[in-house]
């Protein structure tokens, strides 16, 4: 898991939820170059578990669809938007695409896999822009 909280609080801090390892390490390297701090998880358990632990500091969320068992990148977002209404999402999956207007939350974007690891950042980017969290916590 990366958890680069403390490296620099200039940074917003992503939440990546993706069980398949390579892409996780993928956009997980892609966040980090673009210049945001990133928390991994594996799994829907997992990724709940720090979005509870960390929800004051997260400023967005890159979901997989299909985590395996237990809750999926649907049920995660919205569970996450509960308790940060304006969170932004982005959704990634092979083949779940046809769900993302009756799923996905509102001002969310969706990549279907396989993907440019840039969409990520330019996705993430735009959405944390639109929703006036572009800054970290504590930037003026």
């Amino acid at each position: 898991m990366h958890e680069d909280i403390s490296d620099s609080p200039a940074k917003p801090l992503i939440l990546v939820i993706e069980d398949e390892f390579l892409i996780r390490e993928v956009v997980v390297g892609a966040l980090e170059d673009a210049g945001f701090s990133v928390l991994t998880a594996d799994d829907g358990a997992q990724g709940t578990q720090l979005f509870a632990e960390h929800s004051a500091d997260i400023r967005g969320m890159v979901t997989d669809i299909n985590l395996g068992e237990g809750i999926d990148g649907w049920a995660l977002a919205r569970t996450a938007r509960e308790q940060a209404g304006e969170l932004p999402v982005v959704y990634v999956s092979g083949a779940s695409g046809h769900q993302w207007a009756s799923q996905g939350v509102p001002n969310s974007l969706f990549i279907t896999k396989p993907f440019a690891p840039a969409q990520i950042v330019v996705a993430l980017s735009s959405l944390l822009v639109a929703s006036g969290t572009a800054h970290a916590p504590n930037a003026p």
